[in-house]
């Protein structure tokens, strides 16, 4: 059996894995609780039979195209000459993986609709991409110049403990799961990938020490702007000015 066949049977067996008690704890309340209807049911267990076929089809993408691309693209890049592009292309590559982040744009679907419009989707949009794809180009420049990573993590969150104390209280929730969702699979597979891939091929520089991190880093990156953009919003007028 050659190895590709072997991943995605192991990539089969890790989704069912994670379906599986999902779907008896849903049945166990079917019995004795919800009592839905067949035609229900029926729905139900047709969306979860695309979810995790779709979930395997997610993943071996993942293991197959995003991984390698990721870390081939990070390595000619960490083994060129001009390494200081590598700040405008990480910026680039992650407002595009953000941007293109489906819990993300969930996320920001959601915070439209819970806020009844005070807090429009696209806003929210924007600014997550903006901020990831900003601590992106540091986590870059952090691979570049050696930046050790206490020094960018540190003054972030006690940035953002600053920043508490000024933020409209409806935007504190939002941004540390904004922080979560930006950290997705599109970040994860590819982001980090690329990261590591730079650190293999830069002189100089450890692919475990300089390669990790940018995860933390992005995490972070949405925690900072939403509640900048809360600040802003509890200064200019709060909820009557924001569209």
């Amino acid at each position: 059996m050659s190895s590709e066949s072997t991943g995605i049977l192991f990539i089969v067996f890790e989704v069912i894995q994670s379906i599986v008690p999902l779907v008896i704890f849903f049945n166990l309340f079917q019995i004795l609780y919800l009592k839905l209807p067949l035609s229900q049911l029926v729905k139900l267990y047709t969306g979860l039979a695309f979810t995790t076929f779709g979930m395997i089809l997610f993943l071996h993408g993942i293991n197959s195209g995003f991984l390698p691309a990721g870390t081939e693209i990070g390595e000619f890049f960490g083994g060129s000459d001009r390494k200081n592009f590598l700040i405008p292309i990480g910026f680039v590559l992650g407002l595009l993986a953000t941007f293109a982040e489906p819990s993300v744009r969930v996320l920001s679907y959601q915070v439209e609709e819970s806020s009844s419009g005070y807090i429009n989707s696209n806003l929210m949009l924007y600014t997550l991409s903006f901020a990831v794809a900003t601590l992106v180009a540091v986590g870059m420049a952090k691979i570049v110049y050696r930046i050790p990573f206490l020094y960018i993590v540190v003054p972030g969150y006690l940035f953002v403990l600053i920043l508490l104390w000024f933020c409209d209280k409806d935007f504190v929730g939002i941004a540390f799961d904004a922080g979560a969702v930006a950290t997705g699979p599109m970040a994860v597979s590819f982001l980090m990938s690329l990261a590591v891939g730079v650190a293999t091929a830069y002189e100089g520089a450890d692919p475990v020490e300089d390669g990790f991190g940018l995860i933390a880093i992005i995490a972070l990156a949405p925690i900072i702007f939403v509640l900048l953009l809360g600040v802003y919003m509890r200064f200019n007028g709060g909820r009557e000015n924001v569209q």
